[in-house]
């Protein structure tokens, strides 16, 4: 024989709330009459996810009557905001991915048809807690870009540098794919998160075509250099030869002079025997006078 007034939750995308009857009504001296009702609520939510996973959400529940006018029906709160929140967070033990902050209650009005209706305003606050996702992506994907950097000090001579930076540039990709998986589709605007994988991603594609570059001109400077120095080895052959002809010219230059030498030597040689005779022939004489 309790009355209990029809009240639902304008959020909600259910029309079934899986209602939990209680079978147990309270009676105060007061005239206060107490009874309780469990609810499986859906509802939808408008979410900001510029700042994901760092983001805090806020959810509003709106209990109106549907029938009845504020002049019949007036909807009040229980218990405050605070013991409200206390008592959400005890009971609230497994949280998950979210970390209940705080809820908020406030009045509202509704004018559908011209007449006013109650409102009761519930705004749940909850932080998104980000430590799963900073662990199995923002740091892989940090990691990625130093050893993209580190890559820098291979020696690029063969082609083990462009294969890694290629294989680095694969692993981000994969990457972007479970980003894709993880944020919702109906983000309105870019996550923080997406903007930071396609600048490091941007910045790894950069590095392969740096390195693709340098690998270019490294092969056109070998070529240069082999066809520079078979032109220096074919100018050396031929002065080689041409130093060796000058080096035949010499030595019989040579040659001639010291055979002059020779000749001067001994016209000398005679010349000094036959002043020597010339000295001696008079003394001779003397001696046999």
């Amino acid at each position: 024989m309790v009355w209990i007034p029809d009240i639902n939750i304008i959020e909600s995308i259910k029309t079934e709330f899986a209602t939990l009857e209680n079978q147990h009504v309270q009676l105060l001296y007061q005239g206060i009459v107490l009874t309780s009702n469990t609810l499986a609520l859906t509802s939808a939510c408008k979410m900001d996810l510029h700042r994901f996973p760092f983001d805090v959400q806020s959810c509003s529940f709106t209990l109106q009557s549907p029938i009845h006018l504020s002049k019949e029906l007036l909807i009040n709160p229980f218990s405050d905001a605070s013991f409200l929140t206390l008592s959400s967070k005890k009971a609230f033990q497994t949280q998950g991915e979210w970390e209940l902050l705080s809820i908020n209650i406030s009045k509202g009005r509704a004018n559908p048809l011209g007449q006013e209706q109650d409102q009761l305003i519930y705004t749940i606050t909850m932080q998104r807690r980000p430590v799963l996702y900073v662990i199995i992506f923002l740091m892989p994907v940090l990691y990625f870009l130093v050893l993209d950097l580190a890559s820098f000090f291979i020696d690029s001579s063969g082609g083990e540098k462009l294969s890694f930076k290629v294989t680095l540039l694969l692993s981000i990709s994969v990457l972007l794919l479970l980003l894709k998986d993880m944020l919702p589709s109906t983000a309105s605007n870019i996550p923080l998160i997406g903007m930071y994988c396609v600048v490091i991603f941007t910045l790894m594609g950069i590095s392969v075509l740096e390195t693709i570059f340098v690998n270019f001109l490294m092969a056109k400077g070998n070529q240069t250099v082999s066809v520079a120095a078979m032109e220096s080895t074919s100018a050396l052959s031929e002065s080689v030869k041409d130093t060796t002809g000058a080096s035949d010219s010499v030595a019989d230059s040579s040659e001639e002079r010291l055979y002059t030498l020779n000749v001067l030597k001994q016209i000398l040689m005679e010349f000094q025997a036959h002043q020597n005779h010339q000295e001696r022939k008079p003394l001779l004489e003397k001696i046999i006078i």
